[in-house]
C-alpha cells in the first residue's frame, strides 16, 4: 500500500511539475511563512498526544512541512533537481513515519514492520535515483 502510494506521489510530482510556473519572490515569501505556520500548528495539535501517537504525529508534521518546502522550491524555481528532490523529500517521510508506527509494536511484528518499511523506502529511493535531475 505504501509503495502505491510512493508511486502516485512521484507520479503526481512529475506531472505538476510540468505545468508549473515560476513565483514571484513575494508569494514565494508568503508561502513559505504559510508552511512554517502549518508546521507550528500541527506540532501544537502533537503536543496533545501522548507517547508513540505524539511521536508519530511529529515525524508527520516534520516530514509534512519538508515536503511543502520542497514543493515550493518547485514552484518556486521549476527544474528537474527541484522536481527530485519534492520526491526525495515524500519517501523520506513516508519511511520516518513508517518506521516510527513501528514501534507500537514488538518482538517479530516489529521486526517485520521495519523490514517493510525499509524495503519500501530502498524502492522509492531507487525510484528517485532513476529521475533526471
Amino acid at each position: 500500500m505504501t509503495k502505491n502510494l510512493i508511486a502516485l506521489a512521484v507520479a503526481c510530482t512529475c506531472f505538476a511539475a510540468t505545468g508549473a510556473h515560476a513565483m514571484t519572490k513575494d508569494e514565494y515569501k508568503v508561502a513559505k511563512e504559510k508552511i512554517e505556520a502549518d508546521y507550528k500548528v500541527a506540532k501544537a495539535q502533537c503536543d496533545t498526544m501522548k507517547d508513540n501517537a505524539k511521536d508519530v504525529c511529529m515525524k508527520e508534521a516534520k516530514g509534512k512541512e519538508n515536503v511543502a518546502k520542497a514543493e515550493l522550491e518547485q514552484q518556486h524555481e521549476p527544474s528537474a533537481k527541484h522536481q527530485k528532490k519534492v520526491a526525495e523529500a515524500k519517501a523520506e517521510m513516508a519511511y520516518e513515519v513508517a518506521k516510527e508506527k513501528c514501534d507500537d509494536q514488538s518482538g517479530d511484528a516489529k521486526s517485520a514492520c521495519v523490514k517493510q518499511a525499509k524495503a519500501e523506502h530502498d524502492n522509492a529511493k531507487a525510484a528517485v535515483k532513476a529521475m533526471k535531475g
